[in-house]
C-alpha cells in the first residue's frame, strides 16, 4: 500500500470520526488528565531534566491546550512499547511517529502531522559510504544499527539488507553509543531526527536518503486507543484548525521542521 493511499485513508477515517463524535469533544475540559507517551528522539521529543522537550510536545501542548486540556502526564517508555501501551490503556495518546496500514490495525492514528525522509548517522566522512539501504545491502562488511519497532526495519530488508548485517539496540542512546565505538557503520532513522544527533556529536555525520518521489514521502501522527473516540475527535478538530498556522509553523521552524515536512500534510488550504 502506497504512502499517498495511507495517508488519504487516515484522513478519511478521521472525517468520518469527528463527524459522528463531534458532540463528544464538549465533554473533554480543563479537569481532563491526559497521559501521553514518549521516547528520547530529538528533535521530536526527549527529556532534559524534569522536563520533556521537543517539536512534537509543543504540538501536543498547543493542541490539548485548545481543547481545553492542561493537566497532561508525560510517561517515558521505550519505542517498541509505544503501541501495546495505548492497546493495554497504560496511556491516553502517543506521540508522533510513522502512520503505517500495519499498525492502523493496533490503534487510531490523527490526522498527519509531518512527512518525513529516512536517513543514516555515520562516522564523520562516511567511510563506507553508505548513502541508502541498498548501498548496506551491497557490503557485506556493512552493519546497520536499528531500533525494535521501527519502520526501518522492513524498508532495510526490502532493500536487501540481510539479518546478519542488522543490530538491534533498546533506544537512541544505545544504538549512538554503538556506533561512537565502532560496533556498527549506520545507525537508520529519520533524515530530520539524524541531523540532531549529528549536531549534538561533532564525530559524527548525518546522511539524508535520496527522496525520488515527494508524494511519497511517509507521513507521522499522534495515535490513540480505537475506543477513544472522544480525543481522536477532538485533537482531529483542533489538528485541522492549527497545522499550517503563522504559530504552527513558528513553533516547528525552532526544531528544523519547516515547509518541507508541513506542507504536504496541511489540508485546510486556508492556513496553507
Amino acid at each position: 500500500m502506497s504512502i499517498r493511499l495511507v495517508a488519504t485513508i487516515l484522513l478519511l477515517l478521521n472525517f468520518k470520526v469527528m463527524q459522528a463524535q463531534d458532540v463528544l469533544s464538549e465533554k473533554l475540559n480543563s479537569n481532563t488528565k491526559i497521559k501521553i507517551a514518549y521516547v528520547d528522539e530529538p528533535p521530536f521529543y526527549w527529556t532534559e531534566g524534569d522536563s520533556v522537550k521537543g517539536a512534537d510536545i509543543e504540538l501536543a501542548e498547543a493542541i490539548l491546550h485548545a481543547i481545553g486540556i492542561t493537566d497532561i502526564e508525560y510517561i517515558h517508555t521505550t519505542f517498541e512499547n509505544l503501541l501495546p501501551g495505548i492497546q493495554s490503556g497504560k496511556w491516553d495518546m502517543n506521540v508522533p511517529i510513522f502512520a503505517t496500514s500495519e499498525r492502523e490495525k493496533i490503534v487510531t492514528f490523527s490526522n498527519p502531522v509531518w512527512a518525513l525522509g529516512d536517513g543514516f548517522v555515520v562516522l564523520k566522512g562516511n567511510p563506507k559510504n553508505l548513502t541508502s539501504y541498498e548501498a548496506v545491502g551491497k557490503r557485506t562488511d556493512a552493519r546497520l544499527g536499528l531500533i525494535p519497532g521501527q519502520v526501518q526495519f522492513d524498508k532495510a530488508k526490502a532493500a536487501g539488507v540481510t539479518d546478519a548485517q542488522i543490530i538491534m539496540f533498546k533506544d537512541q542512546p544505545a544504538v549512538i553509543a554503538a556506533l561512537l565505538e565502532g560496533k556498527i557503520d549506520a545507525f537508520a532513522a529519520t533524515a530530520l531526527g539524524n541531523n540532531s544527533i549529528a549536531d549534538a556529536n561533532p564525530q559524527l555525520e548525518s546522511i539524508p536518503h535520496p527522496i525520488i518521489n515527494k508524494a511519497e514521502t511517509p507521513v507521522g501522527a499522534f495515535s490513540f486507543n480505537k475506543e477513544n473516540l472522544l480525543l481522536i475527535n477532538a485533537v482531529n478538530k483542533q489538528l485541522q484548525a492549527y497545522l499550517g498556522t503563522a504559530e504552527h509553523r513558528t513553533k516547528m521552524a525552532k526544531y528544523g521542521i519547516n515547509k518541507t515536512e508541513i506542507d504536504p500534510v496541511i489540508t485546510n488550504k486556508d492556513v496553507k
